[in-house]
């Protein structure tokens, strides 16, 4: 039986588009198999090859690599020192991790508003945040726009604070022409397959600081380390190692690495599609006064990991979920980034309510990303846009329509 679409008659596409996905091609399955077929699988040379080339590409001068995005925010935690009693900013828009991350070590995320425009972390709640606990921040570059470094960094500065960057969504973005992972304290980076560019999994910290490095290296393979030089009973036997604080077992495999080395190869080429599908979507919707977009601040020249839609309420007589389901149904499938962290049931349990941060949930309560990746055809694009526009029109409050939100059509 053919499928009818939330309205009736046919969907606008037979088969669904997601909205990421990953690209992989006959050279990454070459770079994994060639390691698959070596000697090493892991602890081998891909690892640091892997590195050095973060390095290059982000510009900053260590890298570590580990097995998550998640993997790689704990270790940063970590190495800032927050500890149990310490305060850290955090966006309240942003998966769970970025603060996760936080309470991992003790410590206690304090949720900053996000900018009503663009969606990232917004300075001015941060400053009002601080207290003489506060120890750090991790800022989210929310669909991969750098936040405002500038503003930022200042606050950092004159409170002594530690920078994280939460740059999950951001590989490829640039900061007044500087790559991100060159900027703050320490850079977090995950490379999910939904992500620009993927190794299945894997995680990756950035920074400038030879001694975050050191102690960042050290934790993702257990606080072992074979550097004579930070052992409490240093020797020169070949075989030796000494564990001198406690650390995790985060290692990257060597074809995860590979397939990310092949990735990043395309770096350039998967961020210019990225870029090419943004300016068709933000053409055409644009002049949808129904749909609010994200406003990039002109600082941040952005590889887009999601592309967002904001209902317009004034212009629609829908709700979030009515809009949702019916371009579900139309088999352009879209996803919600994200609730505001404080509202998971964990973060409820520790005393969080809601109301902390305003803009953080009117924006969650009108929007959804829509399908945005490197292989996402013409077709796809225009079928998506169709969709929207589909679903648009049927909502679309017109005059002597009931100005109650959600009313029956």
């Amino acid at each position: 039986m053919e499928k009818l679409a939330i309205f009736g008659g046919s969907p606008v596409r037979d088969k669904p588009i997601y909205y990421g996905r990953q690209c992989i091609e006959q050279d990454d399955i070459d770079a994994v198999a060639e390691v698959l077929r070596g000697d090493l699988i892991t602890c081998g040379p891909k690892v640091e090859q892997l590195e050095k080339k973060l390095c290059e590409v982000t510009g900053a001068k260590y890298a570590v690599v580990v097995s998550s995005g998640t993997a790689a925010l704990h270790l940063a935690a970590l190495a800032a020192g927050f500890q149990e009693g310490d305060e850290v900013i955090v966006s309240s828009i942003t998966f769970a991790a970025s603060a996760n991350c936080v309470r991992y070590c003790g410590a206690i995320p304090v949720f900053a508003d996000i900018d009503p425009e663009t969606y990232n972390i917004d300075p001015q709640s941060i400053e009002k945040l601080i207290t003489p606990r506060t120890r750090g921040i991790v800022a989210v570059d929310f669909t991969g726009q750098a936040v405002k470094h500038d503003e930022i960094g200042r606050i950092c500065r004159e409170h002594g604070l530690t920078l994280i960057e939460d740059a999950a969504h951001a590989i490829g973005t640039k900061y007044k022409g500087k790559p991100v992972g060159s900027i703050a304290d320490m850079t977090c980076f995950s490379f999910h397959p939904v992500k620009t560019v993927t190794g299945g999994e894997g995680g990756a910290i950035t920074t400038n600081d030879e001694k975050l490095y050191r102690r960042l290296f050290r934790l993702r393979t257990h606080g072992i380390t074979r550097d004579p030089g930070e052992m409490v009973h240093p020797t020169d036997a070949l075989w030796y190692n000494e564990q001198v604080e406690l650390g995790f077992n985060y290692r990257m495999t060597d074809f995860q690495a590979a397939l990310l080395l092949s990735q990043l190869s395309k770096l350039d080429r998967f961020s210019a599609r990225r870029r090419e599908i943004v300016e068709t979507y933000n053409r055409i919707f644009s002049q949808m006064p129904e749909l609010i977009l994200q406003k990039e601040i002109p600082e941040s020249d952005t590889t887009r990991h999601l592309y967002v839609i904001r209902l317009n309420p004034e212009r629609l007589v829908c709700d979030r979920r009515q809009f949702f389901d019916a371009l579900y149904a139309e088999n352009v499938c879209p996803q919600v980034h994200y609730l505001p962290v404080y509202w998971h049931s964990y973060y409820e349990k520790l005393g969080y309510s809601r109301g902390l941060c305003p803009n953080a949930e009117a924006y969650y309560q009108w929007s959804m990303s829509i399908p945005l990746y490197y292989s996402l055809t013409d077709g796809e694009v225009e079928d998506t846009v169709r969709a929207v526009k589909k679903v648009v029109s049927y909502y679309r409050k017109k005059e002597g329509d009931a100005a109650q939100q959600g009313g029956t059509r």
